[in-house]
């Protein structure tokens, strides 16, 4: 009998133990002559910002290095159909956690009976044949009043508990929600999908004279690596993909030289407002010398011409996009190849 209802005892304890381990477990378990020139071998590429046209296809090649964000080109989910609009599965939780307070009346019970099993039914062996009948009745009688408890527990815990069950929220979706509440977005924020109005500028003579000196004075400060010259030309964007070209090319010991441009051909692609701002993207072609030279290496000397011919012009071709605040002055914002 005392082996009986100490393996009893071991295997109720075994259950209690293991339950919630096993449960947590699943829980976790679900768990170009000049700086941007492809004559380069440094050269960067097409960079800088065009307003809301900045990755729109112009037919040059698309912008790689940007301040302005790339607009994303997957279609906006459906809500209703698509998956992300639908709620994520939830792990069911255990009895444990569904029932905490049968869980604790359930566990001081069964450790009550446990304690009474392994040292009443001991000191019930210690009496004599004529005292374990009653020992028996005893036993009995105490696994009634256990029962009882746990029915008694569990009555008042679904009576206490269950009466009103907690709202679900699964299936609350934007086409669900009532009007001028939190989930209905478009009573509570503007969209920001609104495309970009904006308007033709018609490019007048002196804007293409100013392109034109714009081009000159660039690569000259470029050539001479004039940085304060260069910020009275570019955006800060540009200056700042021209200054990081500048450090690379003094660490390789190198400084790259475009001399005597020659504007050959300037046509305009493009041009249009944005609130105060004017745009205008223009197709450049020019001739020049345009050669790189090593700064460690004397004139003259063998390996002093890195790259190109300080004697004989190449032509080369960019596409240039000029900005202005209304009014004001011309500075390059963009260069595509």
């Amino acid at each position: 009998m005392v082996k009986s209802s100490q393996l009893i005892a071991v295997c109720i304890i075994a259950s209690l133990v293991g339950l919630p381990t096993l449960s947590f477990a699943k829980a976790r378990g679900g768990s170009g002559g000049g700086f941007s020139s492809g004559s380069r071998g440094g050269g960067y590429g097409s960079m800088g910002s065009r307003g809301s046209r900045t990755h729109q296809d112009n037919g040059a090649k698309p912008i790689e290095q940007s301040t302005t964000a790339k607009p994303s080109t997957a279609p906006p989910p459906n809500a209703a159909n698509s998956p992300m609009g639908q709620p994520a599965p939830t792990t069911s939780p255990s009895w444990l956690q569904r029932n905490p307070l049968l869980a604790g009346i359930a566990g001081g019970l069964a450790g009550t009976w446990i304690g009474h099993m392994l040292f009443g039914a001991t000191e019930s062996s210690a009496k004599t044949t004529d005292t374990e009948e009653p020992a028996s009745s005893s036993n009995s009688f105490g696994l009634i009043l256990l029962l009882m408890l746990v029915g008694g527990g569990a009555l008042y815990y679904f009576k206490k508990f269950r009466q009103t069950p907690a709202p679900v929220f699964t299936g609350l979706s934007r086409s669900t929600a009532t009007r001028g509440s939190l989930l209905d977005i478009s009573s509570n924020s503007s969209s920001t999908d609104r495309p970009t109005t904006d308007t033709t500028y018609t490019v007048t003579t002196e804007d293409k004279a100013t392109f034109q000196q714009l081009l000159a004075d660039i690569q000259s400060a470029w050539s001479a690596q004039d940085v304060t010259a260069l910020r009275r030309c570019l955006t800060p964007e540009m200056l700042s993909y021209f200054s990081t070209a500048m450090a690379e090319d003094n660490s390789r010991g190198v400084q790259n030289h475009v001399e005597g441009v020659e504007l050959l051909k300037g046509d305009v692609r493009e041009a249009w407002s944005e609130d105060t701002t004017d745009y205008a993207t223009v197709d450049l072609r020019w001739n020049a010398r345009d050669y790189t030279v090593s700064t460690t290496i004397p004139r003259g000397e063998p390996g002093y011409l890195v790259e190109g011919s300080d004697e004989t012009s190449t032509e080369s071709g960019e596409v240039w996009t000029f900005m202005r605040v209304r009014d004001g002055r011309w500075i390059l914002s963009a260069i595509q190849q």
